[in-house]
């Protein structure tokens, strides 16, 4: 059912409340990516050698879109294309889902209860309640959340929007990849931080195996790797810096068997390589990622995927909800 026709559906529903979020074209030099013929190794250099690196990068920010993620768009597609009772909806997120859904119900005039766990950074939680809706904080972890959610849907009626194992919801992420093909139709590669799979599930989706989708996550919260290798959706550890927004137990079951078929492979980086991607991505660009938008930009910073030269390589930034960057008063 994630497929380009249905993506493209579910594009021209959502489009008037989405952003068409930027791509820019940068050299892997501009972020001093050591090189060699062999193409890039990972790692920064000073001088010259860096200029001799061929690869390219296309960076997409989706952290420009309502909500300071990509996750506007599943939020949208879940409460115009499912029919919403009087109760609302109700939703789990580690923040920016609860962002997003809280977001798309204040534009539609939709009742919204959002639970959290106690890793949620206070800039998310203070936009969910800035959108207007009802906030409960319970859990450390993001399934801490999601069991609470599940049983005030139970007692309410509420509408759950889930955030990523509902088709809507990856259908709604897919619109990324339409995006972003549209954008930069040269990338050989993309890569894409996973949390729960449903955004690397919807773009996987939507290119359907004309580009290499490489996965990446922290080395806190490897769910997708090891749901690769376990052959099925496994519990695994949930931790790190991203945690609020990478770190569920495991990835949705139906987000699975897309990746299984169509994306090539996941790479892990550190907690310490991604506050460096966050870091290079203000210096070089000005662009304040959070510490899940910057997972797939540290790969290539970090040399966890290495591109071959001349290679045309997309990466997607994914969030800025971030408190990071201090403007002072």
């Amino acid at each position: 059912m994630i497929d380009r026709e249905r993506i493209e559906e579910v594009e021209r529903v959502i489009r008037p409340y989405v952003r068409r979020t930027p791509v820019i074209h940068v050299d892997a030099g501009d972020f001093a990516l050591r090189a060699d013929g062999n193409g890039a190794r990972g790692g920064l250099v000073d001088g010259g050698a860096a200029a001799k690196n061929e690869a390219k990068l296309a960076l997409k920010l989706e952290l420009m879109q309502h909500g300071g993620s990509f996750k506007a768009r599943g939020a949208f597609a879940n409460l115009l294309m499912r029919e919403v009772p009087a109760a609302g909806v109700v939703a789990a997120s580690g923040g920016n889902h609860g962002v997003a859904v809280s977001y798309a119900a204040m534009k539609l005039g939709i009742r919204a209860k959002i639970f959290v766990p106690s890793v949620a950074s206070q800039e998310k939680v203070d936009r969910i309640r800035a959108n207007g809706a009802e906030l409960v904080i319970g859990g450390e972890r993001y399934a801490d959340a999601q069991a609470a959610s599940e049983i005030w849907r139970e007692e309410s009626g509420a509408m759950m929007v889930h955030p990523y194992d509902q088709n809507e919801t990856m259908l709604g992420q897919g619109s990324v990849g339409m995006e972003f093909e549209e954008q930069a139709p040269e990338i050989d590669t993309l890569l894409v931080a996973v949390g729960g799979g449903g955004l690397i599930a919807g773009i996987a989706g939507w290119y359907a195996g004309k580009i290499r989708i490489v996965g990446v996550e922290p080395e806190t919260a490897p769910t997708l790797w090891n749901a690769m290798r376990a052959g099925k959706p496994v519990d695994s550890e949930a931790g790190g810096v991203a945690a609020d927004s990478l770190a569920p137990k495991r990835v949705g079951e139906l987000m699975f068997p897309i990746a299984q078929k169509f994306v090539e492979r996941v790479v892990l980086v550190k907690d310490d390589a991604i506050r460096d991607a966050q870091r290079a991505l203000w210096r070089m660009m000005r662009v304040a990622s959070e510490p899940g938008g910057a997972a797939a930009m540290s790969a290539i910073l970090s040399g966890a995927y290495v591109p071959e030269k001349n290679e045309r390589v997309g990466v997607l930034v994914c969030g800025g909800n971030t408190t990071a960057v201090d403007f002072g008063r």
